[in-house]
């Protein structure tokens, strides 16, 4: 503390001292254990506190993507719907034959959620597949398109690159959100079908 105080041209001796931490995700615990030591003068502070506005933001930032993603995935399954719902009004009249020959309503009910299901497992795992090479290429794709066309999309930032990192619980995640939503978008429009009367849609036929 003396010598510190004399580089600094200090009077009143050195003003406080600091750590480097191999792990700063332990800063928080590392300062109440200094302060617990420390004279009664020092108080204990970390980057959580002069700089946890930063990454606090970018914490948001990522709620808010996984919030856009839930959103994409749900608009996709909702568009499972919609198909799933023309199909039934479009097919009322072979439902209705279907119905005359002996299926039940329970064989017309699974025959459009395999339908369903179909579609959205198709879809999702082509989505899970082009997700993850991306994920792995973006940065490799941004960098050569950076340099194709010169539009120096990083200039604004202090990396010459977009750092990507494929978390295998997340694709885990999203890919499980994905089947589960591709499974209930399919309960109402075999319900439907289900409910159609043969004798009142084939009255028109």
């Amino acid at each position: 503390m003396g010598d510190a105080a004399k580089l600094l041209r200090l009077p009143d001796g050195a003003q406080g001292v600091r750590m480097k931490l191999n792990d700063i995700f332990t800063a928080p615990m590392a300062a109440e254990k200094a302060a617990a030591i420390a004279p009664q003068q020092l108080y204990p502070n970390d980057w959580t506190q002069t700089h946890g506005n930063l990454f606090g933001a970018i914490q948001m930032e990522k709620a808010m993507v996984g919030l856009l993603l839930f959103l994409i995935i749900l608009v996709a399954a909702f568009n499972i719907v919609s198909s799933l719902v023309m199909l039934v009004t479009d097919k009322k009249a072979d439902i209705a034959i279907l119905k005359t020959f002996g299926a039940s309503p329970r064989l017309i009910t699974q025959v459009f959620m395999v339908q369903g299901v179909v579609i959205g497992v198709i879809g999702t795992i082509a989505g899970t597949i082009l997700g993850v090479i991306f994920a792995l290429t973006v940065s490799d794709i941004l960098g050569f398109i950076n340099q194709v066309f010169n539009l120096n999309l990083f200039d604004a930032y202090f990396v010459n690159y977009l750092p990507s990192e494929l978390r295998v619980l997340d694709v885990v995640l999203i890919t499980g959100a994905s089947f589960v939503l591709s499974f209930l978008a399919t309960i109402y429009p075999a319900r439907r079908a289900a409910k159609i009367q043969p004798a009142q849609t084939l009255r028109y036929e």
